[in-house]
């Protein structure tokens, strides 16, 4: 794929920009759906790729959520991934679910995961998708 030397809509900056990330670990396999942090949290699933592929992801999509990462076509334990949004919904109680992927058909089976465990859980939450372009553009945000 050809990329342009200058991404769309750059302007210049100055200073350093702050993380809006508030704990540690990210990686889904790695987390605790009974961490402090996540209860009564809204939960922002994202796959790998989206925070690279997106300059404002910090300021734009993380500020004021708790954060889980996944690759839906690398990482193995699918299944224990919807156990654990399962237990964050239903014993951690999180508020909602933003789910982040890319436009890439791989990328579709992390919002299937997580519309499943929704549906699987005790518990009804909003669950939202956003699509993020190869380029680094919102293709389209929406409630499922």
């Amino acid at each position: 794929m050809n990329f342009s030397d200058e991404p769309k809509g750059q302007t210049e900056e100055s200073g350093a920009r702050g993380s809006h990330l508030t704990h540690w670990p990210l990686q889904l396999h790695l987390v605790s759906p009974n961490a402090p942090h996540y209860k009564g949290s809204d939960l922002l699933l994202s796959a790998d790729c989206v925070a690279f592929s997106l300059g404002d992801f910090h300021k734009d999509f993380l500020k004021g959520k708790v954060l889980a990462i996944a690759c839906p076509k690398l990482d193995e334990g699918q299944d224990v991934y919807k156990a654990k949004l399962v237990a964050m919904i239903d014993e951690a109680r999180i508020n909602t679910l933003s789910v982040m992927i890319m436009q890439v058909p791989c990328c579709g089976g992390l919002l299937r995961l997580a519309q499943s465990a929704a549906a699987d859980a005790k518990r009804k939450i909003p669950v939202k998708a956003v699509v993020v372009g190869i380029k680094g553009e919102i293709l389209s945000e929406e409630w499922v």
